[in-house]
Parts: C-alpha cells; sequence; structure tokens
C-alpha cells in the first residue's frame, strides 16, 4: 500500500503540473488519484474506504470530533466525483501512468558505496525520499537523480564521507548540478509555514471566485444563465472566431447580381412568350418520351430473350417429338412387311 501511496502522489503532482488548483478541487483530485494508483499497484481498494480515511484525516487535522461518513446524497455525489476525476486525471495524462520509484534504487547505490549495513543512513536517505514525494522533484529529473540527491543529504546529516576522487555520483551518470537542484528543492518543504487547512480552502475560494469574475469580465459582463444567448455575428465560424478578421484575414462580402429590370424594352412580346413556352414543352416532352423509352429498352430485350428461349426449347422439344413419331412409323412399316413375308 506504500508503494501505492508513492504512485499517487506522483500522479497528483503530474496532473497539477499543467492543470490549475483553483479549476480542479484538489481534494476530489486527490481522492480520485489514490484509487487510480491502487489499480496501478495491483492493491485494490473501494471508492468507499478512500473517502472514509480522507474524512478522518481531516477530521483529525482540524481537530474536530471524529464523525463517519453518512450514506447520503451527498456521499453519492463525491463518489461520482471521484470517478470523474479518475478519468479525467487518465485523459490528461495520456493514460501514461507508468511510475519509477527510486527507493529500490537507493538501496542499491548504498551497496556500491559500501554502506548497506549503515541502517542510521538507509533510513535517511528513505526519509527524505518520502519527503521529496511532496515536491515536483519527480516531474524535473530522473529517478536516479532524485535517488543521489538523497543519498547525498543524508550522507550530510549524518557526517560520513563519500568518494570525492572521482566523484561518487559520476559512476551512476548524474551531474552535481542536478543533485544541488534537487537537494535545494527538498530542503525548502522544511522552511515552509504550516497552514491549516481552512486557510487554504478559503484561499481556494477566494481565487476561484477571482477567476470567475475575471472569466465574466472577458466574456463582456455578467451572463445569466437563463436569458437567451446574443444573436451570432454576419461573419461567425464554427471555431469561436478565432480566426482573425482583419488585414488579409478578411472575408470578403459577397456581391448581389442586379436584378433583371421589368422595363417593357427588355420584356419579350406576349406572342414571342407563347412560341418560348410551347418550345419549352415540346423539350419536355420529348426528354420525358426518351428517358421512358431508355428505360423501357431493357425489360423489352430481357422479354425478347426469355420468348426466345422459350420458343427455342419449345422447338427442340417438338422437333424430338417428331423424330420420335418417324421412328414408330418406320418400324411399325417394317413389321407389316416382316409379317407378309
Amino acid at each position: 500500500m506504500k508503494v501505492a501511496m508513492a504512485t499517487g502522489q506522483v500522479i497528483f503532482q503530474r496532473f497539477y503540473y499543467s492543470k490549475s488548483l483553483v479549476r480542479h478541487n484538489m481534494e476530489t483530485t486527490a481522492m480520485g488519484c489514490i484509487c487510480l494508483a491502487c489499480k496501478i499497484e495491483e492493491a485494490p481498494r473501494r471508492i468507499r474506504d478512500v473517502i472514509n480515511v480522507f474524512n478522518h484525516i481531516k477530521q483529525v487535522s482540524c481537530q474536530k470530533p471524529i464523525q463517519p461518513v453518512i450514506l447520503d446524497q451527498n456521499y453519492v455525489a463525491l463518489k461520482n466525483q471521484v470517478i470523474k476525476s479518475e478519468r479525467r486525471v487518465l485523459k490528461e495524462l495520456g493514460f501514461c501512468v507508468h511510475v519509477k520509484h527510486p527507493h529500490k534504487i537507493i538501496v542499491m547505490y548504498l551497496q556500491v558505496l559500501g554502506y548497506e549495513k549503515n541502517r542510521a543512513l538507509m533510513q535517511q536517505c528513505w526519509n527524505y525520499m518520502n519527503d521529496s514525494l511532496r515536491s515536483d522533484v519527480f516531474l524535473r529529473h530522473q529517478p536516479e537523480t532524485v535517488a543521489c540527491a538523497c543519498v547525498y543529504l543524508g550522507a550530510r546529516q549524518l557526517q560520513l564521507p563519500l568518494p570525492s576522487s572521482p566523484p561518487w555520483f559520476s559512476l551512476f551518470k548524474v551531474n552535481e548540478s542536478a543533485i544541488r537542484d534537487v537537494c535545494r528543492r527538498i530542503l525548502r518543504l522544511y522552511y515552509r509555514p504550516r497552514v491549516k487547512p481552512e486557510q487554504l480552502e478559503k484561499k481556494v475560494e477566494e481565487l476561484r471566485r477571482q477567476y470567475e469574475e475575471a472569466r465574466t469580465k472577458a466574456r463582456g459582463g455578467d451572463v445569466d444563465s437563463h436569458t437567451p444567448s446574443p444573436p451570432l455575428p454576419k461573419h461567425h465560424n464554427a471555431w469561436g472566431g478565432f480566426i482573425s478578421r482583419s488585414g488579409t484575414h478578411a472575408v470578403p462580402e459577397r456581391t448581389k447580381s442586379p436584378r433583371r429590370s421589368k422595363s417593357t424594352s427588355t420584356s419579350p412580346s406576349k406572342g414571342e412568350g407563347a412560341k418560348h413556352n410551347k418550345r419549352k414543352k415540346h423539350a419536355s416532352r420529348s426528354r420525358s418520351r426518351s428517358h421512358s423509352h431508355g428505360r423501357s429498352r431493357k425489360p423489352k430485350k430481357a422479354q425478347r430473350r426469355r420468348s426466345g428461349s422459350h420458343k427455342s426449347s419449345r422447338s427442340r422439344y417438338r422437333s424430338h417429338s417428331r423424330s420420335r413419331e418417324r421412328d414408330s412409323e418406320k418400324s411399325s412399316k417394317h413389321r407389316s412387311k416382316h409379317r407378309r413375308h
């Protein structure tokens, strides 16, 4: 379960590396990351258990009386939000949720350096590793770099010497500048002022309110959801107006063709109009006849073929029957002659 906890923390940092803490609820996203990490590390837990644990931790940190979660409509809504947040995390990460933890790498590095039996150094490096999960170190550097930084901090804390000629981290193909950067980011965690959850929630709500106000101003004022939407502009495109309409990108207006005037000079006479109508009717009749004639050709051919085949078979039958009659007549004549003789 500890591996699943570490995986959930890394996934949480990856998600908020590109998303806003104001637009997406931090607590719900953390629950979704834990549920997803439990599935990845093959230690599945129910969503109800995750919600109960988060509720218990929240009550303990706020020093409130511990009460169980009531299975009401709010619980069902929270459960659905956790499921949606898990899907959102998967979609944002592109289903690339593999996490390589440097805990085993630390043990291997200490064995190479000859400190595998020093339990104090092992525990100190392990503590730095667990604390680094609270930062974005795993998003900026490789796991091998983080492991070397934890070994470096643990050895400095316990004042243990490490090989310097050549440097011990060059054996693991890690730069000293990267190790120092990781060490600074881990040590900053211990100088952060402790913030209460209530204050953090108030700050997030204030930032969310400011974000909504700025969003409504950018849209052009506070628009009520029940009011009908304004009509679209004349040259509106399907991309929401992202295409520029100034300069060379301006859409040219369509020039309307001038209508024909109904003056007596251009209008034809009555006799000419009657002749023109007669020609049109005659052309339409001839077209309809040609179409009907063309359509009726195919079935006629088929009928002819069928009738021909039928006649050919009938004539064959008649010729065969006639030949039989002739043979029978010849045989009867031959028999009569034989009897006379």
